[in-house]
C-alpha cells in the first residue's frame, strides 16, 4: 500500500530545545548546530555543563565556537521529512544571531520544485522561546489549518512571547561576541550590588530587557512573569510556559510549581538548554519563556 503522507510536518534545529519524546510524538526533523570545543570533548559529565565547570576546576578558560548548519543539513532532514509529508514548515534559531535561516532558505532553494513545499521561519527567538512556537504550530496544525492560515498565525503568536535568560556570569556571551564589553561589565555592576539582570530577545537580538533584586533565579523569575502575566490571569487566560536551564533541574522545577501555583499556566517543557546555548550562558543559567495560548 503506498504510504499517505501527512499534510504539514515540523523542521527545527537544535536550538529549540526538544525532548525526545516530543521529537518522537510528533516526528519533527532536527538539523543538528555545530560546536567546536576540543577542549571540552573528553572531559567526564553528563552534558556540557557539568563538562564546562570540570574543565574550569582545571583552570581551563577555553571556549566553545559555534557555527550553522550546512544547507546539505538541512537538505538532509527536509528530504526526510517530505517523505512522509506534503510540506514543511521549518523553524530556525534567531538569524540576528546565526545563519541557520539563512542555510534553511538556501536549502530550499536547492531543492528545486521540494522546494516550493518548504517554508522556513525565522523564530526571532530560541530555547525556550522557540519550543513554545513549536506546540503552538503542533496546535494549529492538528487543527486542520492550511499553512497560509498557519504562518500568520505563528506571525502574531512569535509577537507575543517573552522570554527570560538568567545567567551566573556574562563571561561567556561576552567572549562570544552576544554582549558587548560595555554591557557585560554593566552586568557585573549590577550583579554587585545584589540585583540580577534580564536578559532577553528584542526583535531577535539578545540584550538587556530589566533588572530585579532578587536573591535567587527562581524568585526572581517567577516575580517578573507574576508581574507581567497579572491581567491575563485576572482574565482567566491560559498562559503556556518553557524553561529550559544549565543543569540546574532542581530550580527548574521548583519555578515550575511555582508558577502552576499561580494558576491559569500550562507548562509545556522543562528540559536542559541545549549544547550551543550551553557554551554561551554556562551552568546554573535559568531561561523562561511565556505566551497566552490564543
Amino acid at each position: 500500500m503506498e504510504n499517505v503522507k501527512k499534510p504539514i510536518g515540523i523542521v527545527v534545529d537544535e536550538a529549540a530545545d526538544l525532548t525526545k519524546e516530543i521529537i518522537d510524538k510528533y516526528n519533527i526533523g532536527v538539523v543538528p548546530l555545530n560546536v567546536h570545543w576540543p577542549e571540552i570533548e573528553n572531559i567526564p559529565g553528563d552534558n556540557i555543563y557539568q563538562k564546562i565547570k570540570e574543565l574550569e576546576k582545571r583552570g581551563d578558560k577555553s571556549f566553545g565556537k559555534t557555527s550553522q548548519p550546512s544547507p546539505k543539513a538541512f537538505i538532509d532532514v527536509f528530504t526526510r521529512q517530505l517523505d512522509s509529508f506534503e510540506e514543511i514548515i521549518s523553524l530556525s534559531i534567531t538569524s540576528k544571531h546565526s545563519g541557520t535561516y539563512n542555510s534553511a532558505c538556501q536549502a530550499k532553494k536547492f531543492m528545486g520544485e521540494n522546494g516550493n513545499r518548504i517554508f522556513p521561519v525565522d523564530t526571532l527567538n530560541a530555547s525556550a522561546g522557540t519550543s513554545l512556537i513549536v506546540f503552538k504550530l503542533i496546535d494549529l496544525v492538528e487543527k486542520g489549518l492550511k499553512t497560509e492560515a498557519i504562518l500568520k498565525e505563528l506571525e502574531v503568536f512569535m509577537s507575543q512571547i517573552r522570554l527570560y535568560i538568567l545567567v551566573e556570569s556574562p563571561s561567556r556571551l561576552e567572549a562570544s561576541g552576544r554582549l558587548s564589553p560595555m554591557l557585560a561589565n554593566w552586568f557585573r555592576n549590577f550583579q554587585k550590588m545584589g540585583i540580577r539582570p534580564l536578559l532577553g530577545f528584542k526583535e531577535g537580538k539578545l540584550g538587556p530587557i530589566g533588572v530585579k533584586k532578587s536573591k535567587d533565579m527562581v524568585s526572581t523569575l517567577l516575580d517578573e512573569y507574576e508581574g507581567k502575566t497579572k491581567s491575563f490571569r485576572s482574565e482567566n487566560k491560559k498562559i503556556w510556559v518553557a524553561i529550559t536551564h544549565g543543569d540546574d533541574v532542581a530550580g527548574a522545577e521548583k519555578l515550575k510549581g511555582l508558577l502552576e501555583g499561580l494558576g491559569n499556566v500550562e507548562v509545556k517543557l522543562v528540559n536542559l538548554a541545549d549544547n550551543v546555548l550551553g557554551t554561551l550562558v554556562g551552568p546554573g543559567a535559568l531561561v523562561l519563556a511565556w505566551a497566552p495560548a490564543g
